[in-house]
């Protein structure tokens, strides 16, 4: 297993392209399998999770061509639906939560889909029931076989799938990704209420409509579709990852650095750039640039009330989630306190024991909130030896070791690469000491 090695307190300076959205492409690739023509996709991150989804659907039958760096092109034409109740499956298939949205495209082609129980993050409970909910609601049959941790969805001889209306219980991105994936080709018309609506999701919706596909509210939490019989194949552009543009924001934060990130796409960040403004974070835009000055002490805003700062995750359009970490990061250096309040997982917190023994004033409340007392860079973090519990933990402990004093060693950095492309060579372009060893 490699670690990375680091020694902190380098002060950064350079231009970053962040990568394709992770959370998007997962939706996207997933995609291909609704139409026999080709689907080119662009802007595709080389990092681990999407590595292993393409490999998948290279299983499954999917022809794929590699065009440039982040450039495919995919035409499911030739589907091998035996290979998804293989033993090959059953492993690939649950190493990879992502691989859930298979079964909307699948059920809607060809009548039937089976998945393991996913994996991912160790973050909490994260139920499916929104998936197979919607399923069932479209007309199909759920069925789990006891003991081996696999799920199918399947039509009955000579039915279909057929359009209803819906309330979700949940706002579920993928979800509701898996549930407007099987709709588009259903019978008559869906309706789904509480939608998830995060630029993905809009993304994915947007590339849909360009294959023939009949979806009205795109952007909003109430979803229309007219089922239609086919769809076509078409060019999409992945949206560049909002959560690397925070982690970023969060590096120059820490290590007291002026980083430029280049075309950010600031119409699809939503609050992101106030949050940190709130958290003391000059935040300049120049164009589509993203521009953070370097700054040697930032303060923390508090309620018109004179009330600490809370920062806590909603459904889109509230704080992402994928990004509480970095915040809580960010805070054990600035000046004053905020509470962080976890409301999505259960577990997403568990990694501040970590950046207590590096020195950060926490106090973890519960599972779900940390007080964080910040330091004013006053004190340093102390460079330790950690692991990396999850990937956007993991980013986060890796943006404490850069900023503090000595040398760091993280452990189980592959949870870092499946979500951050080639991060360690990024990280050394711009003036970081660190080494995958």
């Amino acid at each position: 297993m490699s670690v990375f090695q680091i020694r902190g307190g380098n002060r950064l300076s350079g231009e970053i392209i962040p990568q394709g959205a992770k959370n998007e492409v997962l939706q996207i690739l997933c995609a291909v399998l609704l139409t026999h023509d080709p689907v080119r996709i662009k802007n595709i991150p080389d990092i681990r999770d999407v590595n292993r989804l393409i490999e998948i659907l290279e299983d499954l039958g999917v022809k794929i061509q590699k065009n440039a760096k982040g450039d495919y092109t995919f035409q499911a034409d030739d589907i091998r639906m035996d290979y998804l109740q293989s033993k090959e499956f059953k492993k690939d298939g649950a190493s990879l939560r992502g691989s859930i949205m298979l079964m909307g495209p699948l059920l809607a082609m060809y009548g039937k889909a089976y998945m393991p129980k996913p994996g991912g993050d160790k973050i909490g409970r994260r139920r499916l029931d929104t998936h197979f909910q919607g399923f069932i609601n479209l007309g199909a049959k759920y069925r789990f076989e006891e003991g081996e941790d696999f799920y199918g969805v399947e039509l009955e001889d000579g039915k279909f799938l057929t359009g209803t209306y819906m309330l979700l219980e949940e706002a579920s991105v993928t979800g509701t990704a898996n549930i407007v994936m099987s709709a588009v080709l259903a019978k008559g018309k869906t309706t789904i209420y509480n939608a998830a609506c995060e630029p993905y999701l809009q993304q994915l919706c947007k590339m849909l409509v360009r294959m023939g596909a009949k979806i009205e509210g795109i952007s909003s939490n109430l979803l229309t579709i007219e089922g239609v019989e086919e769809l076509k194949g078409t060019e999409h552009t992945v949206l560049p990852d909002m959560i690397e543009i925070g982690s970023w924001i969060g590096l120059a934060a820490m290590t007291r650095s002026e980083l430029t990130i280049k075309n950010v796409s600031w119409e699809n960040l939503g609050v992101i750039p106030d949050i940190f403004r709130r958290l003391g974070i000059i935040i300049e835009k120049s164009n589509d640039d993203m521009i953070i000055p370097a700054q040697e002490n930032y303060k923390i805003q508090k309620f018109m009330d004179g009330s600490i700062l809370t920062v806590s995750d909603a459904p889109w359009p509230g704080f992402t989630p994928d990004l509480l970490s970095i915040v809580l990061v960010i805070a054990t250096q600035a000046k004053g306190s905020v509470l962080i309040h976890q409301k999505m997982f259960e577990s997403r917190l568990f990694f501040v024991d970590k950046l207590i023994d590096m020195g950060a004033q926490i106090i973890l409340c519960d599972p779900h909130r940390a007080t964080v007392i910040g330091l004013n860079h006053e004190t340093p973090l102390r460079g330790t030896t950690m692991s990396s519990p999850d990937i956007r933990a993991g980013i986060s402990l890796l943006i404490a070791a850069l900023s503090a004093k000595g040398k760091s060693i993280i452990h189980n950095i592959e949870q870092i690469d499946r979500g951050y492309e080639q991060i360690d060579t990024r990280l050394r372009a711009i003036g970081a000491d660190i080494i995958r060893a």
